[in-house]
């Protein structure tokens, strides 16, 4: 989250931040964020003057009791007992105005970088690079749901059976096409990452560090007996790994990759743009995150979305790079760059990654600190992350640009050492 203080010196600057994100109402917000701010810095303010008014008072009560002064000293008594009740009212007044401070400022999103271009709609993002050749055949291409069924790679039937629509099954050769994929990036990843297996549910100190709460409940499955969320993305347990502690500069950049299955409650279940592995309510992805010194954060990105994209060449998808326009962007977003592989079966781009800088955003939300070495105080880390790749469509992208009229399919050469 934004800090106040920021927001408090940067009123106008966060205004137009949320207007170019398509939130009207974003002055009202500030202002909002700005009175309550201003109630509580001046409760605790009076509070403090109020109760060293009251401390001096009962050194004085002392001294005239001690001198015989008693009547005296009643009177200080009596107003003693009315400076107890405002010191307890005006501390009352800064909790709640604390309090309410804290939930707005869970309601601001991040502020774009100014490379973002502005806009609010997809129709704005903007493409600044593709990659390999949109394939021509000389007979109609089929979608993969059709090629996995003559193959017998995947069941959605039966999945929908067993669980909903949303969870297929894998078979045979789909399944280990899953586990070769699985396999290939986390080989690739792991060459400059740490590979971590982490929990694949988390409570919701986590869920908020990361930002899923409360801004994406809508979309996360909540187990209410323990309270615990299953992993939306490896994201969330990866970056609360330190949350809460201090770091050394020396430690910096912190690079973890890991694959998890991942749950996400989304939105839409008919139609041919949800058909298939289009969108899935599990899915296998692996996930590449960092927590960088912040003068680094914007160079990192870039590398993070390298990275990625060399995932996609090594497997000669054609595909896109979006930097997504400012309405666009995630919620806890300052730079996004969307991954697409052409779909040659339904003619359309399926988005495979997200890369994203934070910047500080979630570092203050877990409390992410690291100490300079040159000294001074802790300050806040930048955290990244991108998809490296999410399965359910790079295989859809596999079986249908690499089809041939029979309804067969090849694969990559650089999955044969993986797929016995």
């Amino acid at each position: 989250m934004l800090g106040v203080e920021f927001i408090r010196a940067n009123p106008r600057e966060i205004c137009q931040a949320l207007t170019r994100r398509g939130i009207p109402a974003g002055a009202d917000l500030v202002d909002h964020v700005l009175e309550q701010d201003r109630v509580h810095r001046e409760a605790l303010t009076l509070r403090q003057v109020k109760q060293q008014a009251a401390n001096a008072e009962s050194r004085n009560i002392g001294v005239l009791m001690r001198e015989g002064k008693h009547e005296a000293a009643k009177v200080l008594i009596a107003r003693q007992s009315s400076l107890k009740t405002e010191i307890k009212e005006l501390g009352e007044t800064a909790a709640s105005a604390e309090q309410t401070l804290s939930e707005l400022l869970l309601t601001i999103p991040n502020i774009p970088h100014e490379s973002v271009p502005d806009g609010l709609s997809e129709a704005d993002n903007v493409e600044v690079y593709r990659h390999g050749e949109i394939p021509s055949f000389e007979f109609t291409p089929l979608p993969h749901w059709e090629i996995a069924r003559q193959h017998g790679l995947i069941d959605f039937e039966r999945g929908a059976k067993v669980a909903g629509a949303g969870f297929p099954f894998y078979m045979d050769v789909g399944a280990r096409l899953h586990r070769a994929l699985i396999n290939f990036f986390l080989d690739t990843a792991t060459r400059q990452y740490r590979e971590v297996r982490p929990p694949l549910f988390v409570n919701e100190a986590s869920a908020h560090g990361t930002g899923q709460l409360p801004d994406k409940e809508g979309q996360m499955y909540h187990v209410s007996l323990d309270g615990l969320y299953p992993v939306p993305t490896a994201e969330v347990p990866l970056t609360n790994y330190f949350r809460d502690e201090i770091l050394s500069e020396s430690d910096l950049p912190i690079k973890f990759c890991a694959y998890t299955p991942c749950w996400r409650r989304e939105a839409g279940s008919y139609g041919a743009h949800v058909r298939g592995l289009n969108r899935l309510h599990q899915f296998d992805k692996v996930e590449i995150v960092q927590l960088t010194h912040p003068e680094h954060s914007y160079d990192v990105l870039e590398t993070m979305r390298r990275d990625a994209e060399t995932l996609l060449k090594a497997l000669n998808l054609p595909y896109r790079r979006l930097l997504m326009c400012a309405g666009e962007l995630g919620f806890n977003q300052t730079k996004q760059y969307d991954l697409e592989v052409w779909s040659a079966g339904q003619e359309r781009w399926l988005e495979v990654s997200s890369i994203s800088n934070f910047t500080n955003y979630q570092a203050r939300r877990m409390n992410i600190r690291f100490r300079p070495e040159s000294g001074g105080k802790p300050q806040l880390v930048h955290t990244l992350n991108g998809s490296a790749l999410a399965l359910p469509r790079v295989v859809a992208a596999l079986l249908e640009y690499n089809q041939t009229e029979n309804c067969s399919y090849e694969l990559p050469e650089v999955l044969t050492p993986y797929l016995p």
